[in-house]
């Protein structure tokens, strides 16, 4: 029966050589060498958390650069390896994330990833056609004036099913309501062609004033987070995920 012995490039050499010394005579009591490339050591993961003392040096644009950046390595598919058992455990005794990001529901947008971030990095508030109400702008408000996020992004997408459904007019069960949040953003866009949701071009003019009525939205209903704006210690900005490739546009 025949051997296999596994070993390095840096020791085939050795072996070739005794070979050559012993000659060419091959038997079944002659090992077979099967020559396995080392492999570059894996990159090491990241198992740290935020810590108050760091959050405390973020600025918004620092934090907006970050976000950018993590996005560029995202469409990449460059992400940050992460010990994740380690983070849970690390971040079980506190949070101090960098923002909180209001998203649509989209399964196809996974947030985290979008920006490269790991656990404790970010407050991420979720429903269909990314809009607020009084229970976001609470939650707003907490990842703000008590957690010190420094940044608060309204990020929507093309294609939303939500926000086609409110320029289709879509009656079902509680959909119906809640669709009632989106259609004002849908009346502010100024267009004279076709206002369907197959006109693409409409839809993405529609798209946008969704994103940029919920920050005015934002500013107008919250006094603590305008303030914030105000003074320097938050930025409210909005972003457009494209589904396709995965990088996010930022509205101005």
């Amino acid at each position: 029966m025949k051997k296999t012995i596994r070993i390095s490039t840096m020791a085939f050499a050795f072996v070739a050589f005794i070979g050559c010394k012993q000659g060419t005579e091959t038997d079944n009591s002659v090992a077979q060498v099967e020559v396995v490339a080392e492999e570059a050591p894996a990159q090491a993961s990241i198992s740290r958390v935020i810590t108050k003392e760091e959050q405390a040096t973020f600025t918004p644009d620092g934090v907006l650069k970050s976000f950018m950046e993590g996005n560029e390595r995202y469409v990449n598919n460059d992400l940050t390896p992460r010990n994740q058992s380690k983070q849970v455990a690390k971040s079980a005794t506190g949070q101090f994330p960098e923002a909180i990001i209001l998203s649509c529901v989209d399964s196809r947008v996974p947030v985290e990833k979008v920006f490269d971030r790991g656990i404790g990095d970010i407050f991420v508030a979720r429903v269909a056609g990314n809009f607020a109400n009084e229970d976001i702008l609470g939650s707003m408000e907490f990842a703000c004036k008590v957690s010190g996020a420094k940044v608060v992004m309204v990020m929507g997408h093309q294609s939303c099913g939500a926000v086609n459904a409110a320029v289709n007019g879509v009656e079902l069960g509680n959909i119906t309501p809640m669709l009632e949040n989106i259609k004002p953003a849908v009346d502010l866009v100024e267009y004279n062609g076709d206002r369907s949701s197959s006109n693409s071009e409409f839809m993405e003019m529609v798209h946008e004033s969704n994103v940029n009525n919920t920050i005015a939205y934002i500013r107008k209903n919250s006094p603590i987070l305008k303030e914030m704006e105000d003074n320097g210690e938050i930025k409210i900005v909005g972003a457009i995920y494209n589904l396709e490739t995965g990088r996010v546009e930022w509205l101005d």
